[in-house]
């Protein structure tokens, strides 16, 4: 039995990583394995065009999916601005069904977001079935263990603490029409037995010194570890598979703080 995913990537979080998440330290990597994969290309759970709107501009034929409607729309607005255009798609990674079939299928830094440890073996199916054969998933996972403070959130001391305590605020961000916006993230719960988390987002948005707009979401997604990997990947379909750490070509190992699956689907 699936659920539903709870997340937090609408309304003013959205705008928020519109504005500010920007960063692409992961793009070469990508602009690697597309050009040995090839196109066309799948950014699934591509919020707002981080990685997909740099690929686009370099001449990638790539398509973007991602559950939220929000995050899609502002996506739109900076392929738009950029003279640009692509196919977006607002559907959960889960369940999508897109009329074409990709050479390279990647999902940054959103797997285990689909609701249940079920849906996101699902998730990796549905990448399969939207494969060409000889192409190939690149999801990525983050490492637990490599930060002692995360890895000590799976406590029992700390997490009977729970929720945490919201951080203290920040400096407001400005954005380029001079709206000004104050973000904070706090673990809610911890289910080791489950390796489920739950964290919650708050995001206020100001102008002229007064504050205009707040909205809190939450988010529950699921810890993974390599074998498990390997396993969803096995039983989804694929039979060929590397796994390189932190963005290169180096192959994983337990020092490396994000782990990347490259699955290829048979000939």
């Amino acid at each position: 039995m699936t659920t539903q995913p709870q997340l937090w990537h609408y309304g003013l979080v959205a705008e928020y990583w519109a504005n500010f998440h920007t960063n692409t330290p992961e793009l070469s990597y990508y602009q690697s394995q597309i050009e040995r994969f090839g196109q066309p290309v799948l950014d699934l759970g591509c919020g707002v065009g981080r990685l997909l709107l740099p690929l686009l501009q370099g001449g990638i034929d790539i398509d973007g999916c991602d559950i939220s409607p929000d995050m899609i729309e502002q996506c739109r607005l900076k392929v738009a601005a950029a003279g640009l255009s692509t196919h977006l798609t607002a559907q959960p990674m889960h369940d999508f069904t897109l009329p074409r079939r990709y050479r390279t299928i990647y999902i940054c830094d959103s797997f285990g977001l689909a609701g249940s440890r079920e849906a996101n073996l699902e998730t990796v199916r549905r990448c399969y079935h939207h494969l060409e054969p000889g192409g190939a998933l690149i999801v990525n996972i983050a490492a637990e263990y490599e930060l002692a403070d995360d890895w000590n959130d799976w406590l029992k001391d700390t997490r009977d603490a729970m929720p945490n305590p919201w951080p203290a605020p920040s400096a407001p961000r400005q954005a380029a029409d001079g709206s000004k916006y104050r973000s904070r993230t706090r673990f809610i719960a911890l289910d080791p037995l489950e390796q489920s988390y739950i964290r919650e987002m708050h995001v206020e948005k100001w102008q002229d010194d007064l504050l205009v707009a707040e909205e809190r979401y939450t988010l529950k997604g699921y810890m993974f570890f390599n074998n498990e990997m390997l396993l969803m990947l096995q039983l989804a379909g694929f039979t060929d598979v590397l796994v390189q750490g932190n963005y290169t070509e180096e192959p994983a190992t337990a020092d490396h703080g994000t782990l990347v699956y490259i699955a290829r689907k048979q000939l």
